[in-house]
């Protein structure tokens, strides 16, 4: 009998990826998701989906209902994909003994998911960041009379509330709750990344900028080699003894000095350059290097679409996005496993409708209900001082 391993998100393409990989190894996968219908669901990959309550809204209701799934099932591993990874982390005292969970303890994950905990971290172990400060301090204020700087929710995700402000300029006032991070500017490229690690030594890392963008969010992607981006990363790593994935959003100066802006202690889309077939087995043994995929250039073929419409008639930019939808392979599609992409305007259609109601990109609202609940959420700047 096959084993089985729990997702606990299917809706985004790098669940796809993780299922896909599971069972072409012989395993038997089983999706747990909020939405009732989602894009890995449309995989002959998955042997089982199961809806369960979105842990924004109630975490123990998740971590119960996820629990419960991974027992029927009798799993053997459960893999967090996104967002809903700063849950996950409370999974263990939920799960069966024999259940392994592919994610660090929450007093480990949840202090770099945060982005003052990551600044904190990284600068005690010596990797250059911007300069930081909390919202309110004195220390932030003089930020941002120096030059320019960033004022950016500690908890969000994909770019959610993020202010760019001159230098000189009067920064917000901050509610109740946690405040956010004011961060010094860094001129230069910005790159992100996604690593699989194992108790502090990586694997394998995929380092990558956006090469078509919709809004804030990445949904082109160009994978790129660079030594001090990846020497960066190893030592982060070894810092904290990582085991799993984990991601940054890094700005390299003109000096070709990699900064660490951003920690996301989950896997993103840097994940569709690790060849699909080795996801799994990298992932079981730890002495396993994933390859990296032959291409170079990937994209989200539907959110790709979506932006080359809305440059109809800027010419320019219409024709270069129009080069990139047809030049540039999807990240979903596989020939033995069509209908994750013909069938997504159905299957992420709920996120389509939130994403049109609120007026902004797909990926600001794709993870709303599974990160951070609002209750939870950052103090959000208001008006000047």
């Amino acid at each position: 009998m096959p084993e089985t391993v729990l997702l606990t998100l299917g809706r985004l393409p790098k669940a796809l990826d993780i299922a896909r990989s599971f069972a072409w190894l012989g395993w038997r996968v089983v999706v747990a998701e909020p939405f009732p219908r989602h894009l890995t669901g449309a995989s002959r990959a998955v042997a089982r989906s199961v809806q369960v309550p979105a842990p924004a809204q109630d975490q123990t209701a998740w971590l119960r209902a996820v629990a419960a799934v991974a027992a029927e099932e009798r799993a053997a591993l459960v893999v967090p994909v996104s967002e809903e990874v700063v849950h996950a982390a409370a999974l263990r005292p939920f799960l069966p003994a024999e259940t392994r969970l592919l994610a660090m303890p929450p007093d480990v994950l949840l202090p770099l998911h945060d982005k003052a905990g990551f600044i904190d971290h990284a600068r005690a172990h010596g990797l250059p960041v911007p300069e930081s400060a909390l919202l309110g301090t004195t220390e932030a204020a003089a930020i941002v009379a120096r030059g320019p700087c960033v004022v950016k929710p500690r908890r969000a995700c994909s770019g959610r509330g993020v202010t760019k402000l001159a230098a000189g300029s009067a920064l917000p006032l901050t509610g109740p709750g946690l405040p956010p991070l004011v961060q010094a500017f860094v001129a230069g490229q910005e790159f992100s990344s996604c690593t699989l690690a194992h108790e502090g030594r990586v694997q394998r890392t995929a380092i990558y900028r956006g090469s078509l963008m919709s809004g804030t969010v990445s949904v082109g992607f160009e994978r790129v080699d660079h030594p001090a981006i990846e020497d960066w990363i190893a030592r982060f790593v070894a810092s904290c003894r990582w085991t799993g994935f984990i991601a940054f959003d890094l700005i390299v100066d003109a000096a070709g000095v990699p900064h660490g802006i951003e920690c996301n202690p989950r896997t993103t889309s840097g994940l569709h350059f690790f060849e699909t077939a080795d996801i799994a087995p990298a992932i079981l043994d730890p002495g396993v290097t994933p390859r990296l995929r032959s291409e170079t250039h990937l994209q989200q073929f539907w959110s790709c679409l979506t932006e080359t419409q809305h440059s109809f008639g800027d010419w320019p930019r219409f024709r270069a996005n129009l080069r990139h939808l047809f030049g540039t392979r999807d990240v979903t599609w596989a020939a033995r496993d069509p209908l994750p992409l013909v069938t997504m305007p159905w299957t992420a259609w709920p996120i389509i409708a939130a994403a049109k109601k609120a007026g902004v990109p797909f990926g600001e609202v794709a993870t709303i209900d599974v990160g951070w609940a609002p209750t939870e959420e950052d103090a959000a700047p208001s008006a000047a001082a």
